[in-house]
């Protein structure tokens, strides 16, 4: 049914907040962001009633948007989109939840109807093209979206752990929602979860947001959205050295790991820096294993990680019990593996900071608008005060676990370190 008038709604929402759901969005503009384009319809399939629910297409008399607020369970394949159109709540990303299981996402991109591929060809330059598709050719390929999704509910498989689909796709969702300020306009970012090592990539309209290049001066081009405001990048320091720290139970002095480790190696700080970035790595000497008794600790935990990998064919996540599994990983060596589980500490770590964070600081008018690896991007409002700024450092150190050193700059190139003005 396609809904149009008063009667086929009420219809609608009384079967509706009855029945479990698959619900697809179908957006005005596939290429644009979803924070930069506009609902088309909304596709609703209760397993054994399909609905339209057209916003702004051309073939149908459109409505308002519904709210979709129900106690029902509600499946989609794209829950993070879903979450930038609609305030849904009870929602499984299918497509999340095949991956954690499975390792590899549910593909969908050769669903498209010979009108999608033929229309998106021929008029490839113009905006919000899927208002014109005609609705029932959008309605045959979410039937196609459908029997893909229930191929995976039907065989009844569980999160084992529900924090990804619960919360962090959400957290994820509010720093794309921010945005970066450029000098020319808006861009978002788009954070994918679907990576062999668990650490999202970070890509869009052109813009690797997760490796933006410091030399270049390209970074000169994001600045503050605010009159009085700058950009303030939080890193953590010597991150990874800390990460394993804690899971190999090696505690580090109080102070700097790097001079901690140059007494080891009888070098001054920066090439102490470089040689345990090396060792961690890449190869250990066993002369370095001999007289540091960290990575002594390192290369047994390595050892201890490649056996479990061989014998279960798999590898846990200390955090949220994700399983890495050794078919979808290829050309595996020990050290390499071990690099994967770095990866895979950081992105979890990060994920558990990012759910105590948003809470505390989504009211105020800064903004977090970017993570990647080892660091957090604010736009400073200068109004919240330094007294914001301690608050985010305090949540991202977790305990003094973690220190951070802090930046800002009127543009993420040309950056200033603070960090002395929270001594």
């Amino acid at each position: 049914m396609i809904v149009e008038n008063k009667k086929q709604i009420e219809d609608f929402l009384e079967n509706y907040k009855k029945k479990d759901c698959i619900i697809i969005p179908v957006e005005s503009d596939s290429n644009k962001h979803p924070q930069q384009t506009r609902l088309s319809f909304i596709y609703i399939n209760t397993f054994d009633e399909e609905y339209a629910l057209p916003i702004n297409h051309n073939d149908c008399l459109n409505i308002e948007v519904l709210n979709l607020s129900a106690d029902t369970q509600k499946y989609t394949y794209d829950k993070k989109k879903l979450l930038h159109f609609l305030d849904l709540q009870n929602v499984i990303d299918v497509n999340l939840l095949n991956y954690m299981n499975t390792g590899k996402p549910i593909e969908i991109d050769d669903l498209d109807t010979n009108a999608h591929s033929l229309l998106k060809m021929k008029y490839y330059k113009k905006d919000n093209i899927n208002d014109v598709i005609p609705i029932m050719k959008h309605i045959e390929k979410c039937r196609k979206i459908v029997d893909v999704l229930k191929d995976t509910i039907e065989k009844n498989i569980q999160y084992v752990n529900m924090s990804y689909n619960n919360q962090i796709l959400d957290d994820l969702r509010f720093i794309e929602s921010n945005g970066l300020q450029t000098i020319d306009g808006v861009v978002h970012s788009e954070y994918n979860l679907f990576t062999s090592t668990g650490r999202p990539s970070n890509r869009f309209g052109g813009i690797n947001f997760a490796a933006l290049n410091k030399k270049d001066g390209s970074r000169k081009q994001f600045v503050s959205r605010f009159k009085n405001g700058v950009l303030v990048e939080m890193d953590f320091d010597a991150y990874h050295l800390r990460l394993i720290a804690d899971k190999i139970k090696y505690s580090f002095p109080k102070g700097s790991v790097h001079e901690h480790m140059a007494k080891f190696y009888g070098v001054d700080y920066e090439e102490a820096k470089a040689l345990s970035f090396q060792y961690l790595y890449g190869y250990i000497p066993q002369d370095v294993i001999q007289i540091n008794p960290y990575f002594s600790r390192v290369e047994d935990y390595i050892k201890k990680l490649w056996n479990e990998y061989n014998s279960k064919e798999f590898i846990v996540s200390d955090i949220y019990k994700r399983q890495i599994f050794k078919k979808n990983l290829s050309d595996m060596n020990a050290n390499k593996l071990f690099n994967y589980t770095i990866q895979l500490m950081e992105t979890e770590n990060n994920m558990r900071v990012l759910t105590a964070l948003i809470p505390e600081i989504k009211d105020y008018k800064s903004k977090l608008i970017l993570y990647s690896y080892d660091s957090f991007l604010l736009d400073f409002n200068m109004e919240d005060g330094l007294d914001y700024l301690k608050k985010v450092k305090k949540i991202l150190e977790q305990d003094g676990k973690y220190p951070v050193k802090v930046s800002w700059g009127i543009n993420y190139h040309e950056m200033k370190d603070i960090t002395e003005k929270f001594e």
